[in-house]
């Protein structure tokens, strides 16, 4: 197997950009070592910064230039959440002040938990089709930020250019998901929390309850959910014996929960496809990888997230067939993570969990891409990742169609890192045997991410 693949890094930027004569150093100490590219976010809020549809492209237009004289191709992702809210986030970079300034009069276009809190990292997906941000719909902003981007960069749009693939933000740190799981709030393993109490979800919610009969179960989330920090079993919903999740209620509700999730991908990713449709660029978006309580009946940080896969349900495929519908690459992470490494208590399975992305993908012939979710520098998620690129787990599984990794970074040219990062860059052109990589042509490619500041 010789699979093309792409090597890529985390899609935030760094506080104090490099001078560019250092960023070209290192793009071209990349491309030497056999990369063939970077990724990078163009931030809606950097670019719409001043005003609606009023775009500023000039930093972009530095940087994309600099990648092109590096010989480098180039993934960009449209990135419309915000930047600081999760692990490995190094800066901040909000929504377009304007946005901001909507939220101050209407808290609820923001996503809101059980005890009141609201997340300024995405904007509701109740609010997809409602005019409130100055007489546009937050789909209406994507698609435009979409078409305007197309518009200033279309001779550099193509498979054979420097833009073949443009990914587009689906949620929280760009991932398709609710932000239950935010950095300050929540603490790894716990569950999470529901995000459904904005006054927008909660009409919603009461219009589906209606339309099932049960009006009763229209008024709010679960009761019985625990908080951030839960473990399934110390909560009534989500016990794996006795959880209400498996009742009437139960099932309606984490039903309209993740079907709200996947109608929001289903919009965004198809304004994003009629955007880019002819201009020659693959379009992309991610899945998150919620790994931590996999191994439970009830799925419970998988639920929280909008991922229904409770009773053994496979909660990935309606997501996946969204990606299906509009021909998108499905970018999926935690592929240098193994079980062992994890704690027992926190019934994680980032293996299992990959290869039912993989086994789901293939059915729905949608082509995978993976990343890592850590920055990891050691030989173990080195070997790890390697494992993921070339078994796949069975003959019916196409390879891996790129390979991001996270990230591009001071730490990356460390010495000791750098020197593991270059093993590691030749293993993966190599079809991943190091007893042989003297002796053969390399069998396909990387891409590395960039992380600077546009501004």
């Amino acid at each position: 197997m010789h699979p093309k693949r792409a090597l890529h890094g985390a899609p935030c930027p760094l506080p104090h950009p490099p001078a560019p004569q250092a960023l070209s150093a290192g793009l071209r100490a990349l491309r030497s070592i056999g990369v063939d590219g970077v990724s990078v976010d163009v931030w809606w809020g950097v670019v719409e910064s001043k005003a609606p549809e009023v775009y500023d492209w000039s930093a972009y237009e530095q940087l994309f230039s600099l990648v092109q004289q590096c010989g480098l191709k180039l993934q960009v992702v449209l990135s419309f959440h915000s930047c600081g809210c999760n692990v490995g986030d190094s800066c901040t970079v909000s929504l377009p002040p304007w946005v901001l300034a909507v939220a101050e009069t209407d808290p609820d276009v923001f996503f809101t938990d059980a005890q009141g809190l609201t997340s300024d990292e995405y904007l509701s997906f109740a609010t997809d089709d409602l005019p409130l941000l100055r007489g546009r719909s937050p789909v209406e902003c994507y698609s435009d930020f979409c078409h305007a981007f197309r518009r200033q960069f279309s001779s550099l749009l193509g498979p054979d250019s420097l833009i073949p693939v443009v990914a587009v933000s689906l949620g929280p740190a760009g991932e398709l998901r609710y932000p239950s799981y935010p950095e300050g709030r929540w603490r790894f393993p716990g569950i999470g929390a529901f995000q459904c109490y904005d006054k927008y979800s909660l009409a919603s919610l009461k219009a589906a309850a209606l339309k099932a009969g049960s009006p009763e179960w229209g008024t709010s989330g679960p009761h019985d959910a625990g908080s951030y920090y839960s473990a399934p079993g110390d909560t009534g919903f989500f016990h794996d014996t006795q959880g209400s999740w498996a009742s009437p209620y139960g099932q309606f509700f984490l039903s309209w929960y993740a079907g709200q999730l996947t109608a929001h991908g289903d919009r965004v990713l198809g304004a994003a496809a009629a955007a880019f449709a002819g201009s020659g660029a693959s379009v992309a978006g991610k899945l998150p990888g919620v790994h931590w309580h996999f191994k439970t009946r009830a799925h419970a940080a998988e639920a929280t997230a909008g991922v229904h896969c409770a009773g053994g349900r496979d909660g990935y495929a309606p997501l996946v067939a969204v990606f299906a519908r509009h021909g998108a690459l499905l970018d999926f992470t935690c592929a240098e993570m193994s079980d062992h490494e994890t704690p027992p208590l926190a019934a994680c399975g980032p293996e299992a969990l990959l290869s039912q992305l993989r086994h789901t993908a293939a059915r729905f012939g949608v082509p995978l891409a993976a990343e890592n979710a850590l920055p990891r520098f050691d030989a173990h998620a080195h070997e790890q990742i390697v494992r993921n690129a070339y078994e796949p787990g069975g003959p019916e599984l196409p390879p891996l169609a790129s390979f991001t990794y996270l990230r591009m970074s001071e730490r990356l040219f460390q010495p000791s890192n750098w020197t593991s990062f270059v093993a590691f860059v030749r293993r993966m052109a190599f079809s991943g045997d190091a007893r042989q990589e003297e002796e053969r042509e390399p069998s396909g490619h990387m891409l590395a991410r960039a992380t600077s500041q546009a501004q």
